[in-house]
């Protein structure tokens, strides 16, 4: 996978439904206008291995967002579980430390190796984007949130990981530290034309791509208008004038 694919290559399509016939809905009226399908805590938490083989069987890439966080060794074993799923990307919590992320890599790499499939792209999860500056000092965080991103960040690519989830409003600050050619994937992204929700760090798609974003996660703007597919085209549409 390169970011140097059509617009709508770029886009993840969130399965936020513990509904398998819903998830096979929405993933079909989608299939070959986004880039792939992502797959959450609460699709996982009620389908599990079987119901992501139903999604994965249309032949859409993965994105693995699992979020693994736990110690070194628990980690390892559930990434090398999660690479048998066949994952293009998957991801876990950077604040999980040197230890766990470094051993998320090497458990992937080996894994994949072992059983002949590609290494997934592995990310760390700076700060969630439903959370600001007043959330992270609630929790005993005294820096900004661009600075703990930033820190999470460095400390990813220092353990190996290919990339990290950020919100699209610190791309140019990664760029800087982290350079070119680290992976960054954006949540938190709404066309204009979309209510914000429950995210408080937005940019829109075409602003995000601008920017440098390599993929961009959206949902409801897509899953929940009256036309997804519209709505997945129109958005391609956006970004591609934005590039042009």
């Amino acid at each position: 996978m390169t970011s140097n694919q059509q617009p709508h290559k770029r886009i993840f399509i969130p399965l936020d439904t513990p509904d398998i016939d819903r998830a096979l809905e929405i993933a079909n009226s989608l299939n070959g206008l986004v880039g792939g399908v992502k797959i959450g805590k609460e699709f996982f938490t009620a389908l599990g291995p079987a119901g992501v083989a139903r999604v994965t069987e249309l032949g859409m890439p993965l994105f693995a967002d699992l979020k693994f966080h736990d110690i070194p060794n628990t980690v390892a074993g559930a990434v090398r579980s999660a690479v048998h799923l066949k994952p293009v990307i998957l991801n876990v919590h950077a604040q999980g430390g040197r230890a766990m992320l470094e051993a998320a890599c090497d458990a992937a790499a080996e894994e994949a190796a072992k059983i002949g499939v590609p290494v997934p792209l592995i990310l760390g999860v700076t700060v969630l984007t439903s959370l600001d500056d007043d959330d992270l000092s609630d929790i005993g965080v005294a820096d900004t949130t661009l600075d703990q991103v930033k820190r999470l960040a460095v400390l990813s690519q220092e353990c190996g990981l290919d990339g990290v989830v950020c919100s699209a409003a610190e791309i140019e600050a990664l760029r800087e530290i982290c350079g070119p050619d680290f992976k960054l994937l954006t949540p938190g992204i709404r066309p204009a034309w979309a209510a914000a929700g429950d995210q408080k760090r937005i940019v829109t798609p075409a602003e995000a791509i601008k920017r440098g974003a390599d993929y961009l996660v959206i949902g409801r703007p897509i899953y929940g208008a009256d036309d997804p597919a519209e709505a997945a085209k129109k958005i391609a549409a956006e970004i591609e004038e934005e590039l042009a």
